[in-house]
């Protein structure tokens, strides 16, 4: 095995080649970041797990960078990442307390009928499309979806939403410095926009909220404003993306699944539970750096170092899962680390699990035949981090529509 392996773009489109060899070969390794930057990769489920809640692992970015000597590589550090996602307690608490009230499980019930409404909205227009060609359901499904639904809960106008997904691309996917310099200025050019614009017209919308909240008279300032902005954006829009897609072509790829979910359609939560677990939208958790020494196995991983969790890989660790590189929408997924784990679990799971649950329903309930186009090979995001089809073209006949 080389000295150190590196985390490239054909990584980014098969990470699971890697992770097998590793879990078996070297649970803990040294890898390179596309951006140069060395870091431990941990690939087995046990290990993932009490990372994830070890407190001697920080996601601060700016604390870690304290750390870093003069002659090392230095992890890109934009401010739009200095969030609650990349924040330890207490801070942390602050800033997760302001928002968790938006993401509660009733709070995102009362949403069902508006999300279906969307979907319904989307595959109208797929219906008007040339039958002649296949469709692709990320753009044209897929993305709007969770598009829409958080850009009207902070009350941001779509092309508002534009913007932000053409200038914050590089920061998520492999890319050179100088372009995610250039991707968070501009990044942050449309986020002060919006945060300006919901200044000037206030609503009944999360960002307005955010803007007049206060934590024991502690209010938001604008970077925290800004970054916060950013979290919710991409974390509600991102990975549900890719959710939806990766769950409508785990059941493409294997057809008796597919199958039994068309003949017990209240499998379909359980399909997104173990998409979570097989092939989620998370490849790797947000950077982890320690703060002191930390044995993980065999290896003594020294203070100072950057640490990648690798989910897919454990989440496919078959001493935690049966059977873990075949995909079962009736398997037990319990434990599964699709929205990580510990004080930085995805708080928007729940509405993550709705919106992939809303739209596969709605497309299976549309749709009798739904089959995948193979002219060519599909390509993933060119990310470490976020895995997901670039497009994914499907042919849906008018013929095999099924009458509403």
């Amino acid at each position: 095995m080389a000295d150190t392996i590196e985390l490239d773009a054909d990584f980014a489109q098969d990470p699971h080649s890697l992770y097998d060899r590793l879990r078996t070969e070297a649970p803990v390794y040294q890898v390179m970041r596309p951006d140069g930057v060395r870091a431990w990769l941990v690939t087995r489920y046990a290990d993932a797990l009490a990372l994830l809640n070890d407190p001697r692992l920080t996601t601060d970015a700016s604390r870690a960078l304290a750390q870093f000597e003069a002659d090392r590589a230095r992890p890109f550090d934009a401010a739009v990442f200095k969030n609650m996602l990349q924040s330890d307690p207490p801070e942390h608490t602050r800033l997760r307390r302001l928002v968790a009230k938006a993401f509660t499980s009733r709070a995102v019930e009362r949403m069902q009928h508006h999300i279906e409404a969307i979907a319904d909205e989307l595959l109208d227009n797929i219906d008007c499309c040339d039958a002649t060609v296949p469709v692709d359901l990320v753009a044209g499904y897929a993305a709007p979806l969770p598009v829409r639904v958080i850009c009207e809960m902070l009350g941001m106008p779509a092309h508002y939403a534009d913007r932000f997904r053409s200038a914050f691309h590089p920061l998520l996917n492999i890319a050179t410095h100088a372009e995610k310099a250039a991707a968070e200025r501009d990044t942050i050019e449309v986020l002060n926009d919006v945060v300006e614009y919901k200044r000037q017209v206030p609503g009944a919308d999360l960002l307005t909220s955010l803007i007049g909240a206060s934590s024991d008279g502690d209010r938001l300032s604008h970077p925290e404003l800004v970054a916060m902005a950013f979290l919710l954006i991409t974390g509600g829009h991102e990975t549900t993306v890719h959710l939806i897609a990766n769950s409508v072509l785990a059941l493409l790829d294997n057809p008796s699944q597919l199958g039994a979910v068309r003949e017990d359609p209240s499998l379909i939560p359980n399909v997104i539970e173990e998409v979570l677990r097989f092939d989620g939208p998370a490849n790797i958790a947000i950077t982890r750096y320690t703060t002191a020494d930390v044995t993980v196995g065999d290896v003594v991983i020294p203070r100072s170092e950057v640490v990648l969790i690798a989910l897919h890989s454990a989440n496919r660790d078959g001493d935690q899962f049966d059977n873990a590189d075949h995909f079962d929408v009736t398997r037990s997924t319990r434990g599964h680390l699709g929205f990580g784990h510990g004080i930085h679990r995805c708080l928007g799971a729940s509405l993550a699990r709705m919106e992939g649950a809303t739209a596969l329903r709605r497309l299976l309930d549309r749709y009798d035949h739904i089959e995948l186009d193979r002219t060519k090979p599909l390509r993933y995001q060119d990310s470490i981090n976020i895995h997901g089809v670039a497009a994914l073209p499907v042919w849906l006949p008018q013929h095999d529509r099924i009458s509403s």
